[in-house]
């Protein structure tokens, strides 16, 4: 174990470039901004300097109405498509002027990021003091979703594209964009000459991609515009799920800052409606897991991946409800042949177990739902994901995904798109390291 804790060091100092990390060197050569939350939990271990700022540099890039985008184009790079010159970041007032950047968040991290650190740490004064530098900046990014991405005032906030779940190509989306015919794009792929194309979205998929990103921009990214117009609009349940977990987060932070109790209560009636939302409108009675719901088209999206289990990771979901979504997630995608968690029902016929969110496994989503199982006491399922997960890692090496099915990963390759994957080796580092 103590060599897979070195290996995975090396991972992460090798992605480092002096203020931020790259998630992968040649595939993700920029910052991005769930990678870098997960990202800093690992450096929070062994070098908390880097930590700090890996999260102060994010937030540095933050716009002025409070968002987040998802990559920060720190410098020029040819190896990756879409750049800066397409998403047009500048094209919003309230952009950052420092950095260009997509005008596209991902998944809220950063406020359970921050606690985190606290927890590892081991000068809790020195890391208090940085979080009570950057603090403010996170409650400002969700100020921003709770004003400008939840139009019904439901609680439950909207993402306008794929790439702002996290879980890009899911079959999810499939059914969201049969109902859509964008124009065939000329671009350039630069992922597929890094990675296999057989692991990776299809062309006609990034078709969807870019068109929804043109409409946007056809608008200047203003929220509004968006949540009118976007043929991609969803509330997802792991979204909400982390940023409810976030703002748990900032209430723990902020009450062992004091005086901060307007903030704690905005915070608190913030995730008394989120919970709300996420046990009526995104908790499918029939399935008994939590599923996306297509907001354009008024309706849930009926099926089960590994987001649909991620709820318990912010400890809002009744003791019974737990129960039954763990038996699902056994029954379904724990079979004596198989690691867990898919990121996509093994059941269902769209299941592909080596094509990017329509399958394998992820090493972050493992993370949250062995923190969930902890949480809710089921630790035998816990110690189940953290097993698979470490044994996934030491038979495949620190891949960005990984196939689910064991006989794979004993006769062929079976660790699969970008390769030195910071979070995997920062998450690896935590289940190792983290006796919680």
């Amino acid at each position: 174990m103590k060599n897979l804790v070195k290996q995975a060091q090396q991972v992460l100092n090798k992605n480092w470039k002096d203020g931020f990390s790259v998630p992968s060197a040649k595939l993700y050569p920029f910052q991005w901004l769930w990678d870098s939350g997960f990202i800093a939990i690992g450096f929070a271990h062994y070098d908390m300097d880097k930590a700090e700022k890996e999260i102060a540099t994010l937030l540095d890039a933050q716009w002025d109405n409070g968002f987040i985008p998802h990559i920060v184009f720190h410098t020029p790079s040819d190896t990756y498509f879409p750049g800066p010159e397409f998403h047009q970041s500048e094209l919003h007032p309230l952009s950052s002027k420092k950095y260009k950047s997509t005008g596209m968040t991902q998944p809220p991290v950063t406020g359970f990021v921050l606690e985190e650190m606290y927890r590892i740490s081991q000068d809790k004064n020195s890391t208090l003091a940085f979080i009570k530098s950057q603090i403010d900046k996170v409650f400002l990014n969700h100020e921003y979703f709770y004003k400008h991405r939840d139009p019904n005032n439901e609680g439950l906030v909207y993402i306008y594209h794929n790439w702002e779940s996290g879980t890009d190509n899911s079959p999810i989306w499939d059914d969201i964009f049969a109902t859509m015919n964008p124009p065939h794009y000329e671009f350039t792929r630069r992922d597929t000459t890094h990675v296999d194309a057989a692991e990776r979205p299809t062309n006609r998929e990034y078709d969807h991609y870019l068109h929804i990103i043109n409409i946007a921009k056809e608008h200047n990214y203003s929220d509004e515009k968006i949540a009118e117009l976007s043929p991609f609009l969803i509330q997802d349940p792991l979204f909400n799920t982390m940023l409810i977990k976030s703002n748990e987060a900032l209430i723990n932070l902020y009450e062992i800052l004091g005086d901060n109790q307007d903030k704690i209560a905005q915070l608190k009636l913030w995730n008394q409606k989120a919970i709300g939302g996420m046990n009526t409108k995104l908790y499918h009675d029939e399935l008994q897991v939590y599923t996306h719901f297509d907001v354009r088209n008024n309706r849930p999206i009926p099926f089960i991946t590994s987001s649909s289990f991620a709820p318990i990771f912010a400890n809002f979901v009744s003791q019974q409800r737990v129960e039954n979504m763990l038996n699902i997630m056994l029954d379904k995608f724990g079979g004596e042949d198989k690691y867990l968690c898919a990121s996509f029902d093994p059941t269902n016929e769209r299941f592909d177990p080596k094509k990017y969110w329509r399958g394998p496994v992820w090493v972050n989503l493992n993370w949250m739902l062995y923190r969930g199982c902890r949480a809710y006491d089921y630790n035998t399922l816990a110690e189940r994901i953290k097993k698979d997960t470490i044994e996934i890692v030491e038979k495949s090496g620190f891949y960005e995904y990984f196939d689910a099915r064991k006989e794979i990963h004993i006769s062929d390759k079976a660790g699969y798109g970008g390769g030195d994957f910071s979070w995997t080796a920062a998450l690896l580092l935590d289940l190792i390291e983290s006796d919680l």
